[in-house]
């Protein structure tokens, strides 16, 4: 499917971008090595101020990958939400909630679980009025 407007960055190409910056090299040096006109860079970097952006990490509460799958597992099993909380020392609610997020008992899958919390965990969050 075609994208109308502009095509944007990559994230590889933004990482480079950031790397090339950090190095002291111009908007039109960056552009020139990735192919884009400099007001493409001036976006990126404009929007964060000049400053790299800090990295993604998770929060320290969130369901883990591996937590993921061992309710995919417990789901797979016929276990019920409580014995699949009791083995990860979770509260009941919270595997109920991320199996109901994330397709219910019949379609949950942690893999695609865990894509779409990460994307979901996105910030700026859209208004909800």
């Amino acid at each position: 499917m075609a994208r109308i407007g502009r095509p944007g960055l990559s994230d590889e190409q933004k990482r480079e971008v950031w790397r090339r910056w950090r190095d002291g090299q111009s908007l039109s040096e960056i552009g020139r090595v990735l192919g884009k006109v400099p007001g493409s860079i001036h976006g990126v970097v404009a929007a964060n101020g000049g400053f790299v952006p800090a990295a993604r990490t998770r929060s320290a509460g969130v369901l883990s990958l591996a937590e993921r799958e061992e309710i995919s597992r417990g789901l797979a099993a016929g276990d019920s939400f409580r014995a699949i909380a009791g083995r990860l020392g979770r509260a009941p609610s919270t595997v109920s909630r991320e199996v109901g997020r994330h397709g219910g008992r019949e379609k949950y899958r942690a893999a695609r679980a865990d894509e779409g919390a990460w994307g979901n965990a996105r910030r700026p969050k859209s208004c909800l009025l």
